[in-house]
């Protein structure tokens, strides 16, 4: 089965092991090696494949003579392996770089440091209400690479991160969908903006004039990014505060899309299942690309009005004593945590903490200022947060388990308050995942 060469994978969770079976399909030779401990699921299905594979090490002699590598996105470029392939010239390529190759499906390609899981899973609603033959993968479900080794979709839906992109480099969106670029995982970069949002603008390479590529005409650094990237695709912006010609656009309480001249989609921001302001943004991007696609203006206006978002994601868990209980745990960085606060209409007791990945809270300030009673940290380490907002709010607690910072936030709250846990944070410190966090918090919304 060598004939095609030996690919290498690294890291064996849901892209990784999806990885391993497309290739193994195409005939490669494989080895997976995971640096970590593989989880049972994956490890099962390795063997059940006869796949090679090892964990808690990578392996030099078995690595290094690869054809190709394809790495999980968790992998820096700085990783030692890294380096060493570098040095010795084997491609290193993410998981969509490869499957791209076996498919000839369109691929509608979302990115954005907030609201790009929100967003794929609104359009993979939208495209498969109205019967299209479509996939969801990338960031979000089952591996791409998998999808593509045993299923026949003519569309994919993939939500993409800068960490995907970084290893991408032939593959192409036929529409691609840039939502915002907030500071995010700057510690990947440098610490330096326009190397994040250089990476971002990756999902516009290799498209060519009859691609399609949807941003945010209201983002600032989206703006500065394009006049360092221009698309050569067909553009259409979306913004809330001014009239686009081509694109969408908000006029008072109503949304209007139009990519052709004379047929344009409007819809009160009241049917919208989605609320808050940055979701006007994110149902935008998906009306934009299902009026690309051509479907019809009932089924657009239908989906957007019955979706059901995201665990996790502003997650409505519990009403109790008249205190709103709301989960937000996916909310990993600053800027969620600030849409999270903008879209709040109550005074609030804010759950945040974590793992601080070089994060900005000046940009809470104001939010925390007017919304704000109570901050409960959890997390090991809460100085930043402390001094960030110790002249913003009466009360800054310091927790160290879901549990705790639900009982405490529940002594703070009174009727008509809202707790809501947008940590800002990742959850490494406490929680094996945001959903384990979310998880918990849930757990213990439903103890009080």
């Amino acid at each position: 089965m060598a004939g095609q060469g030996r690919v290498v994978i690294l890291g064996a969770g849901e892209s990784g092991v999806g990885a391993a079976k497309l290739a193994q399909l195409k005939g490669f030779d494989v080895f997976v090696s995971d640096f970590g401990t593989i989880a049972e699921k994956y490890s099962t299905e390795l063997e059940k494949m006869s796949i090679p594979f090892e964990s808690g090490k990578h392996t030099e002699d078995l690595i290094l003579n690869a054809t190709e590598v394809i790495k999980s996105p968790g992998i820096p470029s700085s990783a030692p392996i890294i380096k060493n392939l570098a040095t010795k010239g084997v491609p290193v390529i993410s998981e969509i770089e490869f499957a791209g190759r076996y498919t000839n499906a369109r691929m509608i390609c979302i990115t954005g440091s907030n609201g790009k899981s929100t967003t794929s899973l609104l359009t993979y609603h939208i495209l498969k209400k109205a019967g299209l033959n479509v996939g969801l993968a990338g960031n979000i479900g089952h591996s791409f690479a998998a999808q593509v080794a045993t299923e026949h979709f003519d569309y994919y839906v993939l939500e993409i991160s800068s960490f995907m992109l970084d290893d991408m480099f032939k593959f192409k969106a036929d529409i691609a969908v840039l939502l915002n670029i907030t500071p995010d995982h700057l510690d990947r970069y440098d610490y330096k903006l326009e190397n994040y949002a250089a990476s971002k603008m990756r999902i516009i390479q290799n498209q060519t004039a009859n691609d399609v590529f949807i941003y945010c005409a209201d983002d600032e650094e989206s703006i500065k990014a394009l006049q360092q990237t221009v698309p050569l695709a067909k553009t259409y912006p979306f913004s809330i505060v001014k009239q686009v010609e081509a694109g969408a656009f908000l006029d008072d309480q109503t949304i209007h899309i139009n990519t052709e001249p004379n047929n344009s989609l409007t819809m009160s921001i009241s049917e919208l299942a989605l609320q808050g302001k940055h979701n006007i943004y994110n149902s935008m991007a998906s009306g934009i690309v299902a009026k690309v696609l051509e479907l019809r203006n009932e089924t657009i206006r239908e989906s957007m009005g019955d979706f059901k978002n995201i665990e996790h994601r502003l997650e409505h868990v519990a009403k109790i004593s008249g205190i709103d209980f709301i989960n937000d745990s996916k909310a990993t960085n600053v800027n969620s945590t600030w849409y999270a606060l903008e879209s709040m209409t109550t005074d609030v007791v804010l759950i945040m903490g974590g793992v601080d990945k070089g994060n900005d809270y000046n940009m809470l300030k104001d939010l925390v200022q007017s919304k704000v009673k109570a901050i409960v940290c959890l997390g090991k380490n809460n100085k930043r947060i402390h001094d960030a907002f110790e002249d913003d709010v009466d009360v800054i607690v310091n927790t160290f388990s879901a549990e705790e910072a639900t009982q405490i936030a529940f002594h703070l709250a009174k009727r008509g308050d809202t707790v809501l846990l947008s940590p800002a944070c990742a959850s490494f410190d406490l929680f094996k995942s945001y959903e384990d966090r979310g998880n918990q918090f849930k757990a213990a919304v439903k103890e009080l």
